[in-house]
């Protein structure tokens, strides 16, 4: 067997069924990846710092050297951690890469096809994938926009349309945050800017795909900030996204009330407090102390209507600036799969 090149798009396409190997080192591994792709580290930091500095200030050959001597010893063990994922998947293909499509990559590509694996690599390494990313975001995409106050529960309402057939990406997931003061709790440490951009193109490609599929007209998604948490979407998809036809949900203060308080109301109330007191600048003194007095006196009801109060402000200050409203769409509560079986029969669906 021979070691065959794949460019971007094909090597995505079998990524989808062939488990991907990474061997860059752990750090630049752990600030952003392939989604879904395996660390498989031809080399520690250490070591990848050593064998670069002797490739910039000696020469290539004695890199090479260097690098064959941390390589050797590795070998078995590189086989066995690929073999082990193999084995689990029930297959014999495997997809490599590295930052540039180098000697990295071509050592572990070399090695693996020597023991009888099939070996496909990147050309161009990871940062043809990373231009390819960048690339996605000036593409155009048939987004159709839903918005409405905070507690609305777009997320939800997308989830169940998702589940009716629809194409959906979810930002929020993606980015691992929910987009207020309160949107990291009860989700892991945000990921890299990097990583979210990575995750956001594959995604829209897999919905491009899912369209070409089931003859979908829109890509359904919900109106969000630039700023997700600690995370950003690229200005250009951003405007895609600000310009795209929008659908408003206009669902009753009590409801959404009842809505944030059993998705919130269950958290400790020190991370309560630290999200407040996030938002106590543009909240205002007095009504920072009121929201945290009646947390404190378990008024946990009075103090989220403070605070819903203030992101209806906020959202109907800032979301909605020059936006295109198709229209607005009258809702009784928050039942998420009544919600999204109505919202699809107002707009016409999505065909």
């Amino acid at each position: 067997m021979a070691v065959k090149q794949l460019d971007v798009l094909a090597f995505l396409e079998k990524a989808t069924e062939v488990p991907v190997f990474d061997v860059r080192s752990p750090s630049e591994f752990g600030h952003a990846h392939v989604p879904g792709a395996f660390s498989l580290p031809l080399f520690s930091d250490e070591e990848r710092k050593v064998v670069g500095t002797s490739y910039k200030q000696i020469s290539r050959k004695e890199a090479i050297k260097i690098g064959l001597d941390y390589f050797g010893p590795k070998m078995s063990v590189i086989v066995k951690q690929v073999e082990s994922v193999l084995k689990e998947r029930n297959q014999e293909a495997v997809l490599v890469h590295c930052w540039r499509g180098g000697m990295r990559s071509g050592a572990v590509a070399w090695l693996l096809d020597l023991y009888g694996f099939q070996v496909f690599t990147l050309k161009g390494g990871y940062k043809t994938f990373r231009t390819w990313v960048l690339q996605q975001f000036n593409t155009p995409f048939p987004l159709r926009v839903l918005g409405g106050f905070t507690g609305s529960g777009k997320t939800e309402i997308l989830h169940a349309m998702k589940q009716m057939g629809e194409t959906v990406i979810d930002l929020e997931a993606l980015a691992g945050h929910k987009g207020s003061a309160f949107g990291n709790l009860g989700l892991e440490e945000q990921a890299s800017v990097e990583y979210f951009e990575n995750k956001l193109a594959i995604d829209l490609l897999k919905s491009e795909n899912e369209r070409a599929l089931n003859g979908k007209k829109w890509i359904w998604i919900e109106a969000e900030s630039q700023r997700i948490g600690q995370v950003f979407m690229p200005n250009s998809f951003f405007e895609q996204l600000h310009k795209a036809p929008t659908i408003f949900l206009e669902i009753p203060f009590e409801e959404r009330l009842r809505f944030i308080i059993g998705h919130y109301g269950k958290f400790e109330k020190d991370k309560l407090i630290s999200g407040i007191y996030r938002i106590r600048k543009r909240l205002g003194g007095l009504e920072t102390k009121n929201a945290i007095g009646f947390l404190l006196e378990d008024q946990v009801s009075e103090c989220f209507r403070i605070l819903l109060s203030y992101y209806d402000r906020l959202y109907n200050k800032s979301t909605f600036q020059s936006r295109e409203l198709v229209e607005r769409i009258e809702l009784l509560s928050t039942k998420h799969t009544t919600n999204a079986n109505f919202i699809l029969e107002k707009t016409n669906g999505s065909n």
